[in-house]
Order: C-alpha cells, then sequence, then structure tokens
C-alpha cells in the first residue's frame, strides 16, 4: 500500500501543476474576449480565429483542470445529503462512484474519442468559419482530459482504501471545500444578523 500512496501522491502534484498553470488560461481567453469585442466595435472587424481560440482555451481549463477539481473536492455532488452523512459512508460512496462510476465513464470516453482525434488528424479538419482553426487540436484534450481524469480517479481509489483501512487519515475530516466554507459562513451570518434583531 506504501507504493501505491506514492504513486498517488505523484500523481496528485502532477495535477495540481497541470491545474493550477492551466487555470491561468481563463485570464487569457478573457483578455482575446474583451480584445476581440473592443476591435469589432471600435474597428467594426473581426477574427473567427479569435472567437474560436477562446471557445478553445475554455476547453482546455475545463477539461484539463477537471482531475485537480476532483482531487481538491471540488466536483459537483449532492452537498444537502452528503455533508449530513458520516465521514466512513462518506469515503465508501466516494469509492463506489469512482470505481462504478468515474472509471467506466473515463474508459468508454477514451475508447470514443481516439478514433474520433484520429480521424479529425488524418483529414486535417478545419473550422466551418472562413479563417478558423483546425479542429483536431481541441479535440485531442478529450483524449487527454480523460487520461488525466482516469488516472486521478485511480488516485482517489488509493487514498479512500488508505483511509478505509487507517493507513492514513481521512482527509474529508480535516479538508472543508471552498462551498462548504462559504455555506457555514453564510449560516453564522445569519445567525449573527438574526441573534440582533429584536
Amino acid at each position: 500500500m506504501r507504493a501505491l500512496l506514492g504513486l498517488s501522491r505523484k500523481i496528485d502534484a502532477f495535477n495540481t501543476v497541470i491545474g493550477r498553470w492551466l487555470s491561468w488560461l481563463i485570464v487569457l481567453a478573457v483578455v482575446i474576449s474583451a480584445a476581440n469585442a473592443i476591435i469589432r466595435k471600435a474597428l467594426d472587424m473581426s477574427s473567427n480565429s479569435f472567437l474560436e481560440l477562446q471557445w478553445v482555451l475554455f476547453s482546455v481549463v475545463f477539461l484539463l483542470c477537471s482531475p485537480w477539481t476532483l482531487l481538491s473536492n471540488e466536483h459537483i455532488r449532492i452537498d444537502i445529503i452528503n455533508h449530513t452523512l458520516p465521514l466512513r459512508l462518506r469515503g465508501w460512496i466516494d469509492m463506489i462512484g469512482h470505481l462504478f462510476f468515474l472509471l467506466p465513464f473515463t474508459i468508454v470516453m477514451l475508447w470514443w474519442s481516439i478514433p474520433f482525434f484520429l480521424t479529425s488528424l488524418h483529414q486535417n479538419e478545419q473550422s466551418f468559419s472562413a479563417g478558423g482553426l483546425p479542429q483536431w487540436p481541441a479535440k485531442s484534450l478529450i483524449m487527454i482530459a480523460c487520461v488525466l481524469l482516469m488516472v486521478q480517479g485511480f488516485s482517489e481509489i488509493i487514498k479512500r482504501a488508505a483511509m478505509m483501512m487507517g493507513i492514513i487519515p481521512d482527509s474529508n475530516a480535516t479538508v472543508i471545500s471552498a462551498q462548504r466554507a462559504a455555506e457555514l459562513e453564510a449560516e453564522r451570518l445569519v445567525m449573527h444578523i438574526a441573534g440582533d434583531k429584536p
């Protein structure tokens, strides 16, 4: 299990570096979007390649940062139910979800995304818009994201198994997601305001 936990730490570190660096592409997408809007209004001209570059940058961030989101425990879940459950049960739910839903999903998506990408690459598929970007680089993102998300899923399973065996402390007990922290702060403020009223 020690070797698996070492592998898990390396996977976590890799996806953290990717997530932190690529999240800065949002700033670039905003700058390109603003510049395109200003040029369109001021000079009455627009560029399809800049418009498409915006959605490619968004796709990079959305797809390639998803493993980092999973690692950070910031993915979508039904928090009204989940945070009321005991920690051990939450760990089991996470492990079962990763094993029977996340991993099969990433495997199927990878299986279908490889020919999707290869066909686009071999045809040198271009945008339908004049002056647009090639399509195959964007289609490769699906494949890369599936691999990264699958590997992060394995890392999460390793950590959940180690927690269940008592080898490492339960990260759910000490880590509060940003969303949960905001919920707790909102509850505190409501209680403070309600307490101040006559």
